[in-house]
């Protein structure tokens, strides 16, 4: 039959059912947004909601559609200064509306007047496309009802247009019209489609080889090995066939949507047809309600009931749908659950042969389209199903597994994007060396074929002849749409009334079209194919029901847009970026929980090994050893670190095992894809774990100090670095998971922990641990609760009335300042030593202080030291003396901690860095001598960081450096720094009194901290002569001979004042003479410029040698 045969309306019936139907798409989405514009009060049209229009709007909306605008001034009168604005803000909605009409007309039109014979099984795509416009049609109609304000819309728009341009809008009265008589719009509905019904008869009940297989139970799945590939080994490669090839991967929700509706228009067909009830008791039991677009529900058996039981002569019919609304409450629920949970081990099945066997995709394709299908259909069924229906059994509604489905559905999309070459190649071949030979003798045995088909199908087979493997090698891109396109013409020709060659006759023609079409997709329309059937961009508008029912990474797809409604593709996007942000955010955050306890349980472990916890295991031990027997029952025998790990059998697991296993099924999640593009943003789920981690090893870090400021408890460093260590060693683990880097979060987060805040402005361990051993450990030792034993290079406790909280001891020996060394690292010790200057530096404050209110009696003594009467009268006007002793015993107290702690960095970084360490030590030990004192304080600068001991502190000298007063000259500040060692120099004398100033062979110092003045004088004596004195030529030379003039004037004095305590006749003055003489050997010992011949010159060696022996003898007698 030609073309020019044909009647106008069925002329090009094909290009007008696929315009239709897409515009049909378009309207929908236009009408959805309207309504949900309309349902919110943020995006509701204003005048629909003004107290003021309330009036005028109501009186529209009741006289509508004629409303006499002439004789209710009255009621209208608030609407006339808005008449413009409602024009201009209304007129997207008024035609919009006017769109639908338009729609409407144009569907009516083409389905009352195109007659053609429809088969499912034959002619699909002119089937489908058919049904879809009718389902299309009575959607939009339906939403069009649910609009409540579309009557108070189009009233106001009309208004505004007669009033200012003197007459209604021409559009106005059908539009209002269509508006009255789809109030209801399925029975009005019915009524239009009388004239046809039996073209929509025909059409769905051809469903009857399609929809009842597709509707089988999961028991019926299972039985059949439905989608198996190793089912039958012997068959795997053969190619997977079918005549209903399209229509296995149908959506199931399409199919009962064609059903429902076209049977509610067509209802009698179910009264003389037994083969249409059937479909439609299917339909009914199967399912609740029907999307009608996005997340807008129908409700099947409501509404058909409400429809049949005003219709004389459907009792039965009504009786139908109740007992399939009681079959589906019932059944329909855990039917779908059996499907879903068959669907998670074929699809895993599916997905593991075709990752090992890629090839499989070629013959095998139409299962992985088929497998994504079903998977969809019941994701979209639960989703649907689960926030609208009053459900008996809520179990068969809640799937804790959803996930695990749509990640298997995942896989297979990766697979077809990936290996998809591969299915071309093996389709291009298909095509030109079986379809085009098979298609060709089909058309040769042809009893008739009019010139216009012929030329078509011969199309069809030289086009596929012409393909070749070297195009797909050579990247040429296939479009074979034209081909599809001139497909569905052909079925057009060939279904109308009166066509000479029909199509319904020639099945074979029909089915091996409908193959060859699909293996023209698997070439060119791989992509499209993969929207088509697993598109889940539905889950966009149930933001609710996907929060809940997924923890899981998702690549939400961006196909639910349509071009004629480009302005809500904003919303939409911002909600697909907020979903997917919250889902990475979520997933991120229970990974890091997860790991977060199994650090715990790791800390706990590695705490099991600290050193404290074996006194009582070495206790246990030693009883055990000499068998002492306990009058009571012994305690039971502790459990050694380590137990956990002995497993008395396999099936034993852990709480440890359990967090693994979760952490491990997570970070495969987080690790499956490496970006995701949403919405032209790229995510990247790996940075969001790594943040999270970043922000809870910072917390964690700081929380593993324990520290208490109400209490002033913290814990020790050693004790912290081994949780620390620990922690770190199970986040270097989750490499083994997931692919980040982990070293970036320990650099971040570590070199964070070495300042004294950290990003976020919070406190980190260097400025928990500076102010914890300034102000409590350094703050008692000040108080005399604390004293510095050089033997032992730590602090201890002394035995005082007030316990105090903590063992000072156990904070500062040196594998504790080791400890913190290592988790402060160099930019934090250096701050702490910044901390210890600043404290020093307001010590020497207020000694320049001191030094200024005795500033004439201190100039005299300067000079007076060769006259013992003078002195002693000078000193007698000295004020404040016991103070100045006192701040310098602070100040060498600090010193002498900071060298430990500097002691301590030097021994860490020689570990880690033995080699830099040696080239700075070298470097400072080999200064040039003309080399400029600035520049020389930078090499002690770095030396200092490095933990090297310097001849002048540069820390010091920047602290004391700050103090210069511009009131006060150069001269005058160089005075003062002398007067200040005068000052220490004569008031050294007055510790023999004190019974604390014992000096302690075994601890090498004095209890009363006193032999810390000695490091005190000389840094203090040093720092200050370098500050004053400028810098000049041979800076160290000089500055030494300065020093040892000026510390040689001071240890005269200090060496008279001494030798004075021998003539006193004051056994309390006198009581520690010798253990206050050793401080000038301390003094000389600690000096990098001052000799023992300087001091031999001033203070006979022989009372040190007696000195000594003295305070060692009374030692030993107060050990007897």
């Amino acid at each position: 039959m030609s073309r020019g045969a044909l009647q106008p309306s069925q002329q090009k019936l094909a290009e007008k059912l696929t315009i239709l139907n897409d515009r049909g798409i378009g309207m929908l989405t236009r009408i959805y947004n309207i309504k949900k514009a309309c349902g919110d009060p943020k995006a509701k049209p204003s005048y629909l909601i003004d107290k003021n229009l309330e009036s005028a709007v109501k009186f529209i909306v009741r006289k509508f559609p004629a409303i006499e605008t002439r004789n209710n001034n009255q009621q209208l009168a608030q609407l006339q200064k808005e008449k413009s604005e409602i024009l201009k803000n209304l007129a997207l909605y008024y035609f919009t509306f006017v769109d639908v009409m338009e729609f409407k007309v144009c569907v009516q039109f083409y389905i009352t007047k195109c007659i053609f014979s429809t088969m499912q099984t034959v002619n699909f795509d002119l089937t489908k496309n058919y049904l879809d416009l009718v389902v299309t049609y009575i959607t939009l109609m339906m939403l069009l009802s649910r609009i409540e304000e579309r009557k108070a819309i189009i009233g106001l728009y009309n208004y505004a247009h007669e009033m200012t341009h003197g007459s209604s809008d021409r559009e106005y009265p059908r539009l209002g019209q269509m508006i009255v008589d789809y109030e209801n719009p399925l029975k009005k509905m019915m009524e239009e489609f009388v004239p046809h019904g039996k073209s929509l008869q025909d059409a769905l009940v051809s469903l009857q080889m399609v929809y009842p297989r597709r509707n089988l139970s999961a028991d019926q799945w299972r039985n059949a090995q439905l989608l198996s590939l190793i089912s039958a080994p012997s068959t795997m490669l053969n190619p997977a066939q079918s005549d209903t090839m399209p229509c296995e991967y149908l959506s199931l929700d399409t199919m009962e949507k064609w059903i429902v509706f076209g049977f509610i228009l067509c209802h009698a067909a179910l009264n003389t047809d037994p083969a249409a009830l059937s479909l439609w008791k299917l339909a009914l039991q199967s399912s609740s309600c029907l999307c009608l677009f996005r997340d807008e529900v129908f409700h099947i058996h409501k509404a058909a009931e409400d429809l049949f039981v005003n219709i004389r002569g459907y009792n039965k019919r009504v009786n139908d749908i109740r007992e399939c609304k009681e079959s589906a409450l019932s059944h329909a629920g855990s039917m779908h659950r059996e499907r879903r949970k068959f669907l998670r081990s074929a699809l895993k099945e599916l997905a593991t042969v075709l990752a090992d066997q890629p090839g499989l995709l070629g013959p095998k394709a139409l299962f992985v389209f088929m497998a994504l299908s079903f998977a969809r259909d019941e994701i979209i069924w639960l989703l649907r199903h689960a926030d609208n229906i009053q459900k008996k059994s809520t179990d068969d509604f809640i799937d804790k597994h959803i996930a695990e489905l749509i990640f298997y559905m995942e896989e297979l999309r990766a697979h077809v994007r990936k290996y998809g070459p591969v299915m071309q190649r093996y389709y291009v071949q298909y095509l030109s060396g079986f379809d085009a030979v098979v298609l060709n003798e089909l058309v040769q045995n042809l009893s008739v074929c009019p010139e216009d088909e012929s030329i078509i199908m011969s199309s069809f087979v030289n086009t596929m002849t012409s393909l070749s493997v070297k195009q797909v090698e050579d990247g040429e891109v296939f479009d074979f749409r034209g081909m599809r396109l001139d497909w569905f013409r052909l079925q057009a020709y060939t279904s109308v009334s009166k066509a000479s060659l029909g199509l319904a006759d020639h099945r074979e023609l029909g089915k091996m079209m409908n193959t060859i079409i699909f293996h023209t997709k698997m070439a060119d329309s791989l992509v499209e194919m993969l929207v088509e059937t697993s598109d889940v961009s539905i889950f966009c508008f149930y933001s609710r029901a996907f929060e809940k029912m997924f923890q899981q990474c998702l690549e939400l797809p961006s196909h639910c847009t349509h071009e004629l409604c480009p302005e809500e593709r904003h919303h939409i996007g911002d909600r697909s970026l907020s979903l997917c942000n919250m889902f990475l955010d979520e997933m991120a955050k229970q990974a890091r929980n997860l790991i977060t306890d199994i650090c715990t349980e790791q800390c706990t472990l590695s705490d099991q090994l600290l050193p404290k916890h074996c006194a009582k295991t070495i206790s246990q031990a030693v009883n055990k050893k000499s068998k002492k027997q306990t009058g009571k029952k012994g305690e039971p025998e502790r459990e050694k670190p380590g137990v956990e790990s002995m497993r008395k059998n396999r099936l034993l697991v852990t709480n440890l095992d359990k967090l693994h296993t979760a952490l491990s099924e997570l970070c495969f999640s987080i690790n499956y894809v490496p970006n995701m593009m949403v919405w032209e943003h790229t995510f990247t789920p790996r940075e969001y774990l790594t943040s999270h981690l970043e922000i809870r090893f910072t917390k964690s870090i700081v929380g593993m100090t324990m520290y208490n400021q109400a209490t002033q408890e913290i814990a020790k460093p050693s004790e912290l670095l081994t949780s620390v260590r620990a922690y770190m060693t199970v986040l270097q683990s989750i490499e083994n998971y997931v692919q980040i880097d982990i070293t970036r979060v320990f650099n971040n987060v570590l070199l964070q922990q070495t300042q004294h805040l950290d990003s976020h402005g919070e406190p980190t361990i260097t400025s928990l641990y500076t102010n914890w051993y300034l102000e409590t450990l350094l703050r008692q030792v000040s108080n005399g609760h604390i004293a510095y034993f050089p033997a032992m290079k730590a602090f201890v406790n002394l035995p005082t009335e007030n316990e105090l909280t903590f063992n000072a001891e156990e904070y500062s020996d040196i594998s504790e300042m080791r400890s913190l060394s290592e988790l402060l690292g160099p930019y934090g010790m250096k701050f702490l030593s910044e901390s210890l200057m600043w404290h020093i530096s307001s010590q020497v404050a207020e000694l320049k202080k001191l030094v200024v209110d005795n500033v004439e009696v201190l100039t005299q003594m300067r000079t007076s030291f060769d006259k013992p009467d003078h002195m002693a009268a000078l000193f007698k006007r000295l004020t404040s003396v016991d103070s100045v002793l006192k701040r310098m015993t602070i100040i060498g107290v600090i010193l002498s901690f900071r060298s430990l702690a500097q002691e301590a960095l030097r021994d860490v970084l020689s570990c880690h860095i033995p080699f830099l360490v040696s080239s700075v030590e070298d470097f400072k030990d080999h200064i040039p001598r003309e080399t400029d004192m600035k520049v020389a304080m930078n090499v002690y600068e770095l030396s200092s960081a490095a933990g090297l001991p310097c001849e002048i502190d540069p820390a010091l000298v920047v602290a004391l450096s700050s103090q210069k007063s511009e009131n006060i000259s150069p001269e005058e500040e160089y005075k003062i720094a002398c007067l200040l060692m005068v000052f220490v120099a004569v008031s050294m004398p007055t510790l023999a009194s004190n019974v604390m100033s014992q000096y302690s062979p075994a601890i090498e110092g004095h209890c009363n901290n006193i032999h810390c003045l000695a490091k005190a004088i000389n840094q203090i004596a040093a720092a200050l002569f370098t500050i004053h004195k400028g810098s000049i030529e041979d800076r160290l030379k000089e500055l030494k001979a300065f020093f040892i003039s000026n510390t040689f004037t001071t240890q005269h004095l200090a060496s008279s004042s001494l030798l004075k305590i021998g003539q006193e006749t004051d056994k309390s003055t006198t009581r520690n003479r010798e253990s206050v003489y050793l401080l000038l050997d301390m003094i000389v010992q600690e000096s990098p410029f001052l000799t023992m011949d300087l001091l031999e010159s001033c203070f006979p060696y022989v009372l040190l040698r007696n000195a000594y022996h003295a305070v060692y003898k009374q030692s030993v007698s107060s050990s007897a």
